[in-house]
């Protein structure tokens, strides 16, 4: 299972740390690499790069906002915001504008596009979400998001 996933090192190239000395630290990485090796796949067959859902998935829940207000709703910040806008304006999934009422605010609109990509998008998660949990039984998922909770109250 995901011990035969773990890097056998943290750097590849030295081989000081190990899987064996910090095995919760090697346990996230793993998980972390698999989640996004598996979600980036499948994002890129709908046509995105890893994270531009996580803006369209704001923005279906509250169309027309500020690059700011996406910026701070996903804890990015605005250069990473302003070049996730401009890829998908490019890709005709959302339109930008200024506010008529602010000239400095750039407000960021889903297109048709951009909400046509919805259930194709929900669908990537849906397999991504089964793919992780497909061997847990209910009380492992239960526990996985409690101990997850518990884990991340201390940051």
């Amino acid at each position: 299972m995901l011990e035969n996933q773990f890097p056998k090192t943290l750097s590849e190239v030295d081989g000081i740390f190990t899987a064996s000395e910090f095995p919760a630290n090697f346990a996230i990485i793993a998980l972390v690499r698999y989640h996004r090796s598996t979600a980036s796949d499948l994002l890129r067959k709908v046509g995105l790069f890893p994270g531009q859902e996580m803006m369209l998935m704001q923005l279906w829940r509250t169309d027309n906002q500020s690059q700011n207000a996406l910026g701070k709703s996903l804890g990015i910040n605005h250069s990473t915001v302003a070049k996730s806008v401009r890829r998908l304006e490019e890709a005709g999934l959302v339109t930008m504008k200024r506010s008529d009422l602010d000239k400095r605010v750039t407000l960021v609109s889903l297109t048709q596009a951009g909400i046509d990509i919805k259930e194709e998008v929900l669908n990537v998660w849906r397999t991504v979400e089964s793919m992780v949990t497909e061997n847990l039984t209910d009380d492992e998922k239960s526990l996985f998001l409690d101990l997850t909770k518990k884990i991340l109250s201390k940051s």
